[in-house]
């Protein structure tokens, strides 16, 4: 394989990286891990943004856009607080996605978002996973609610949304993305709703 420079790790910079990787939370469930993304994580993960399995997103991506779309899911943990974790399999440690919260530049508010690897699909993770990205927004962070922007044409992610009890929000899609895009909205039960203006909102000016 072609050595490829931004995938080495800096070792003098790895004092650092362990210190920001110890305070991102770590999830676990019956089965999965939710744990602070790493470089060696996307050899994993690069195909879904270099296939067809970006194709509801924009892709396939060549490499430079792959990595910043990467780049930019989990720079959230730094720049406020909030990102994406790798999920990795309990039994052998193998990345099975990028599950998380994240908001782009065109999205109305803060999005449970979910990427899984092709070899994961099929055994029920992906509703593992983001179920407890969900109960950490909600139970830990204390928000009201989520969106996930979905491709209209994205039957397993609309499947997926609809299994963790969101509800089609059609008034939550940007203008720009009415024609290919919808929004499923995920709405914390009452007793959770105790920090209202935790998520930025907005007028309907994605994934």
């Amino acid at each position: 394989m072609t050595r490829r420079p931004f995938l080495m790790p800096l070792p003098q910079g790895e004092a650092l990286r362990q210190a920001l990787v110890a305070v991102i939370p770590r999830l676990e469930t019956e089965r999965l891990i939710l744990r602070a993304p790493e470089l060696a994580d996307w050899e994993t993960l690069e195909p879904i943004w270099r296939t067809d399995r970006s194709a509801f997103i924009g892709g396939p991506f060549d490499e430079e856009e792959a990595w910043l779309d990467f780049a930019n899911a989990v720079s959230g943990w730094l720049l406020r607080g909030v990102g994406y974790w790798t999920v990795a399999r309990k039994s052998d440690g193998a990345v099975l996605g990028l599950f998380g919260l994240g908001i782009e530049t065109t999205d109305p508010e803060l999005e449970l978002g979910w990427l899984l690897v092709a070899e994961a699909e099929g055994a029920g993770y992906a509703l593992e996973a983001a179920a407890a990205v969900r109960a950490y927004a909600f139970d830990t962070l204390g928000l009201p609610s989520l969106i996930s922007m979905i491709h209209r044409k994205n039957t397993r992610s609309i499947a997926l949304a609809k299994r963790l009890g969101a509800v089609e929000d059609e008034g939550a899609v940007p203008a720009i993305y009415r024609d290919t895009d919808t929004a499923y909205r995920h709405t914390a039960p009452t007793s959770n709703r105790r920090n209202t203006d935790a998520i930025p909102t907005g007028q309907n000016d994605h994934d």
